[in-house]
């Protein structure tokens, strides 16, 4: 049985967009509380009942997570222009080597707002 399960982050942090049209509002520096949810999609295990442990997602998310919460996203090697769509993807460049079954990155930066990036 293939099942993704998922596990919710929470950061807050700065940023601001350099390559926006002239006057557009996220020129400016300004701040967003995050949320990242990160997928993982496998086998369920028949002995454990479960895909992996959410611990584990938890424990490889971690020094990500402590990367990016409470900066200033601009100034984070490879976020130099930290769109949602930018950030998806510097996540799972460095997520996807420790975390084999990882199949999507979500990135919301406000309630009504983000993207979704599952992979090459």
């Amino acid at each position: 049985m293939v099942t993704t399960l998922f596990k919710d982050f929470n950061f807050e942090a700065a940023h601001r967009l350099p390559n926006v049209p002239e006057g557009h509002k996220c020129a400016r520096l300004h701040g967003h509380s995050f949320m990242v949810r990160i997928e993982v999609t496998g086998e369920v295990d028949p002995y454990t009942g479960w895909v992996m442990d959410f611990s584990d997602i938890k424990a490889a998310f971690k020094p990500i997570l402590d990367s990016l919460d409470h900066y200033y996203l601009n100034d984070i090697e490879g976020l130099d222009n930290p769109t949602s769509e930018v950030l998806a993807h510097w996540i799972w460049q460095r997520l996807k080597p420790s975390l084999p079954l990882l199949s999507a990155i979500r990135v919301k930066e406000t309630c009504t707002a983000g993207c979704i990036y599952r992979g090459e």
